[in-house]
């Protein structure tokens, strides 16, 4: 989705993109105090499996309202007739010569990797709710665990469990958007819009139906990894909403060698063991570098839990070594988190339209989607030749993990007062103001933390979600009260977003956050 450069304005557009009736428009938004309800498909790529533990972490935060097994252009199940693949041009097949057992593509017979997580869960429920009631059930996320469109990569050819579900979702009265995370492809997700146009398409019924999804549905895709999107999304119901973010924290394959040196730290082999592996049930189950497991036996794609092998010695057993070894013990990949950390409540508010994003990024530009794309494209085409570019250090990334950290030694700990929370930041003056050039305006913001730690603010301005390439002036960035002056050669509608970060001197220190969004105006 291209950034909104009006409050609200990609909300609106899509109003205007195919008029609906008033009661359709009130789907558009979460309502504040709301939590987003959240649908999340997933392949069981090792990443998947990793996203899901962190997913399950943050339960608290969000409504989950499906868990549903899903297919992509590399992992899908087959359909038990011996039948060899859906699209003979994928990766399976380079160069005419059938690289796997076409007929269960790097699917094993009993890969519930949502469910095991589950079980996982359960054992540490009491502990959770210890620290937060709002923790679902294991029943309760055990009740929404769906089978989707797994049989081959982006096949919408029959109705399943998880696309009756997603429809059934999209088809209710509660007045808030479904937010649909694609993590693998969105075969099940255009299955479940396939089957309200083949039933509504021809009826009277059918306007304020399709006004209706199109205002509900909002999908947050980890890459289009079917062509799911391409071929029948895009074309039949072009004004759903695509939640995309750029430049977030980086987690996903070879994040080592994109995060600046001093935040690489939180994807050691030291750290991950420490914070993550030593974490009871939750953090036993997650895959590190070199930890002895394999998605599918003699899976030639797969080298991550290979240790003490060179890249060329890999390569000799007939590895496709498609991304740079790391350190045993460390980090690989949780490449779908992105698609829910601007939904964790810390604050930032990051999926509703007006504040730009959070831990996963900011909004994605056009510039930035075309950026992506060709970067898929290239790694489809050939993995190893793509380059990871080193960031900056990013106070995002080390926020993030130490959140994450925090959560998993809630999961081992019985005790409110054994273990940090985050502290809470509330604004005192405006979040969304409007100024003139040359103009001076106050920052408010009051802290209070739940363990009674010393806490420490800082405001700073987040450049990498706004639209003004120049500096803004910030006075008093370390107190509870700040200023920020407009620039006198800032553009009418351009925005500023301006975060109130506060720490606290737990172990691990978390981080808490309040967010202005400054326009200018005439």
């Amino acid at each position: 989705m291209i950034k909104s450069r009006v409050f609200g304005a990609s909300a609106l557009a899509v109003a205007a993109l195919s008029p609906m009736p008033l009661a359709a428009q009130s789907y558009l938004e979460t309502p504040p105090q709301t939590r987003p309800r959240l649908v999340v498909t997933t392949d069981p790529e090792l990443d998947d499996a990793n996203s899901m533990l962190r997913y399950l972490l943050y339960a608290n935060d969000v409504d989950t309202v499906g868990l549903v097994y899903a297919s992509s252009a590399v992992h899908w199940s087959g359909d038990d007739k011996g039948t060899l693949f859906n699209h003979p041009d994928r990766e399976y097949s380079h160069g005419g010569a059938v690289k796997c057992p076409c007929t269960s593509y790097r699917w094993p017979k009993g890969e519930l990797h949502i469910d095991r997580a589950v079980d996982a869960y359960a054992k540490v429920y009491g502990n959770l709710r210890q620290h937060d009631r709002a923790y679902p059930s294991p029943d309760q996320l055990r009740a929404v665990i769906r089978w989707g469109n797994v049989d081959f990569e982006g096949d919408i050819t029959h109705d399943t469990a998880g696309s009756d579900l997603i429809r059934s979702l999209l088809l209710d009265d509660v007045a808030t958007p479904v937010y649909l995370l694609a993590w693998g492809g969105e075969s099940t997700i255009a299955r479940a819009l396939k089957s309200i146009e083949e039933q509504y398409k021809d009826t009277p019924q059918w306007p304020a139906i399709r006004a209706k999804v199109i205002a509900k549905a909002v999908i947050v895709p980890s890459g289009h990894q079917d062509d799911s999107f391409q071929a029948y999304i895009k074309p039949v119901w072009p004004q759903i909403r695509y939640l995309e973010y750029a430049d977030g924290v980086p987690l996903g394959y070879g994040a080592q060698a994109q995060v600046s040196e001093e935040d690489s730290a939180y994807f050691s082999a030291a750290w991950t063991k420490a914070n993550v592996l030593e974490r009871g049930p939750m953090g036993a189950m997650y895959r590190v570098w070199g930890d002895g497991r394999q998605m599918v036996p003699d899976d030639k794609f797969d080298f991550f839990g290979i240790s003490g092998r060179s890249a060329e010695q890999l390569k000799a057993d007939g590895y496709t070594v498609w991304t740079p070894l790391q350190e045993k013990g460390s980090f690989i990949s949780e490449g779908d988190t992105p698609t829910f950390l601007n939904f964790v409540r810390n604050g930032l508010q990051g999926f509703h339209d007006a504040t730009a994003g959070g831990w996963a990024g900011h909004r994605m530009t056009k510039a930035d989607a075309e950026r992506m794309e060709k970067l898929f494209a290239m790694f489809m085409q050939n993995p190893a030749a793509v380059r990871l570019t080193r960031h900056a250090s990013d106070p995002f990334v080390g926020a993030a993990q130490n959140d994450f950290a925090a959560r998993l030694l809630w999961t081992t700990t019985p005790a409110y007062a054994g273990a940090n929370h985050a502290p809470v930041v509330t604004l005192a003056s405006p979040q969304m103001v409007e100024a003139k050039r040359g103009q001076t305006i106050k920052l408010v913001a009051e802290a209070s933390d739940p363990d009674g730690q010393h806490v420490t603010m800082h405001w700073r301005r987040w450049a990498a979600a706004d639209d003004y390439a120049g500096s803004v002036k910030l006075q008093h960035a370390d107190q509870p009260t700040a200023t920020l002056t407009v620039p006198r050669n800032a553009k009418t509608g351009q925005t500023f977003q301006i975060l109130a970060e506060v720490t606290d001197s737990g172990t691990p220190a978390l981080t808490g956050y309040a967010k202005v969004v400054v326009r200018v105006r005439d």
